[in-house]
């Protein structure tokens, strides 16, 4: 607040706690080592999305991932599984996971300030593909998987009761026995329009149209 954003005594600020709770603050003290503020009311206007969007992406290599995290939380994704597959160019284990994990909830917090969200989605533990496919859907929603060529669009879609799980595969997209496992899991391929997109942009272009379709924009 003080090196980067420049603010002084007398600014105001907002504070929130990444669990939905936001106050209005000002700063009454700005020295080098710390910032001292008074708290003010309780903030009632929420910016979570009325879609609970859970990304599952498959693990891409050096700013892409980050990248992909920032922009989804963006647009309202409410938690972000990093998945293992059998195209990633990342291979990821044991403590450099772990570390790979604190810095993508470090982007995740970041986006989180720049964009005004107050509740702070997860990122979880880093799991292969045929692990994570292995686990139980919530009841009544909808599973989709970016797969360019597919027969369904989101035209062809109807809101679903529940969740939205979002599964997007790596730099060379899912393996084919792969994509054969999730449509078995319940997973629905869909196509974004007749261009292949990068990994990158496939789940963030995806997002933005979930929330056209059903959310608030």
């Amino acid at each position: 607040m003080a090196h980067v954003l420049r603010l002084a005594e007398g600014d105001p600020v907002v504070l929130f706690d990444g669990r939905g709770g936001a106050h209005d603050a000002v700063i009454t003290g700005c020295a080098r080592g710390a910032v001292s503020v008074l708290v003010g009311g309780r903030r009632n206007d929420s910016r979570e999305s009325p879609l609970q969007v859970t990304l599952a992406q498959a693990v891409s290599s050096g700013e892409r991932m980050d990248y992909t995290i920032q922009k989804a939380v963006e647009l309202g994704a409410t938690a972000i599984q990093p998945l293992l597959a059998e195209r990633c160019v990342v291979r990821l284990s044991g403590e450099r996971a772990e570390k790979k994990r604190a810095h993508w909830q470090g982007v995740v917090v970041s986006a989180c300030e720049q964009c005004g969200r107050d509740v702070v989605p997860e990122v979880r533990p880093l799991l292969g593909l045929r692990d994570w496919l292995q686990q139980p859907g919530p009841a009544g929603g909808l599973r989709l998987l970016l797969a360019p060529g597919a027969a369904t669009g989101l035209r062809d879609l109807s809101r679903p009761a529940d969740g939205i799980t979002v599964l997007a595969g790596p730099e060379g997209g899912l393996a084919p026995t792969e994509a054969d496992d999730a449509v078995r899991a319940g997973f629905t391929p869909l196509r974004l329009g007749p261009r292949v997109l990068r990994t990158e942009t496939a789940a963030v272009a995806l997002l933005a149209a979930l929330q056209a379709l059903w959310g608030d924009f």
